[in-house]
């Protein structure tokens, strides 16, 4: 997984572009949560905005990319039981990461869609977009008309992975992404399942995958989708729908730096929305 396996951190759910009223229980929230991401966004499960902090700036998303990549695919219908061998076009050739999975590599495309969004495994989205009817090109094709179907005006895509840094959005268009995102069942159970094993050699064991999402582990947190991403140019990220205090919400960090960081923004959020509306 190399480098993608840090963490662009997008939680989310469904955003309709408009902010009307309604009776959350995080409608009114007072005071600010101090969050250190550069980009986020909070919403209601009615798309309404609890919180917003530059919302609307261009950056680039790294392997968040891999949401739109998954969608693609499993809107195309494709044979998800194919074997796909990882080809050497499949490597890394931006940033050189590694990869466990070596060219000859041989799994189901539902196997390689697994370890793309579990554990942000860049030659499994690569080969999935070199797999795709007409190639590479008609794939990253397929993703941009996706996004302006979303209505995700601000937004760009370049490569299946989240390598390339002209990968950009904002965090109010990822929004749109993910509430769009949660109409996959696949994707949802991907995202939030902790580690999988997986057999890409005949003569070897198998290998095992992990989520990135730390968060999954943490009893305080009920989760329902979620994803991770870093490159340089991108910060560390998240994203994530999950449940706080009986409600579901969304939220979504970009840009942060420090390992760690967006993991302490979502704290810094939940503990914000839980004191707030309890006063």
């Amino acid at each position: 997984m190399g480098i993608t396996k840090a963490i662009c951190f997008v939680l989310v759910l469904f955003f309709t572009g408009s902010i009307t009223a309604n009776n959350s229980k995080f409608s009114a929230l007072k005071g600010n949560p101090g969050l250190r991401s550069a980009s986020a966004i909070v919403l209601d499960s009615g798309g309404n905005l609890i919180y917003g902090k530059d919302i609307d700036t261009v950056r680039p998303i790294a392997s968040i990319t891999k949401l739109m990549t998954a969608m693609v695919i499993l809107d195309a219908g494709l044979d998800l039981e194919e074997d796909i061998v990882i080809a050497d076009q499949d490597r890394d050739f931006i940033r050189m990461t590694g990869s466990r999975l070596s060219v000859g590599a041989t799994l189901q495309r539902r196997e390689l869609l697994l370890l793309a969004l579990m554990s942000s495994e860049n030659r499994a989205a690569a080969a999935l977009g070199r797999t795709y009817p007409g190639g590479l090109e008609r794939f990253v094709a397929a993703m941009n008309s996706k996004a302006a179907s979303l209505g995700m005006y601000n937004s760009q895509f370049a490569d299946p992975a989240g390598l390339n840094a002209d990968n950009v959005s904002t965090a109010s268009d990822l929004a749109r992404m993910l509430a769009a995102a949660q109409g996959y069942p696949m994707i949802t159970d991907a995202t939030t399942t902790l580690h999988r094993d997986v057999q890409p050699y005949a003569s070897r064991g198998p290998l095992t995958f992990n989520n990135t999402n730390r968060l999954l582990k943490n009893a305080n947190w009920k989760i329902e989708l979620s994803k991770t991403g870093y490159i340089n140019e991108a910060g560390r990220c998240l994203v994530m729908s999950t449940n706080i205090d009986g409600e579901a919400v969304s939220i979504v960090l970009l840009n942060s730096f420090g390992k760690l960081t967006p993991y302490g923004d979502s704290n810094r959020l939940r503990k914000w929305m839980l004191a707030s509306s309890r006063t």
